[in-house]
């Protein structure tokens, strides 16, 4: 059971991060970028969700079993 949630919450974590990464790129972005030298707040958080989300997930899934916390 946690393997499957573990895996579902890599894939999760890659689709948040590659859609940071597009968001990285847009223009509201570029602006944000150009006036304050940071991206958007949203952007920001799509990534930070992405990578954290992958972490947790590889986490569940390289876990032995039977093991607990």
């Amino acid at each position: 059971m946690e393997r499957g949630i573990g895996i579902a919450l890599i894939i999760i974590g890659v689709v948040l991060l590659i859609w940071g990464v597009n968001a990285s790129h847009s223009l509201g972005s570029e602006v944000s970028k150009t006036f304050t030298g940071s991206p958007t707040d949203k952007t920001i958080w799509l990534i930070v969700g992405g990578i954290a989300s992958a972490v947790v997930g590889l986490f569940l899934t390289l876990r032995a079993p039977g093991r607990r916390l």
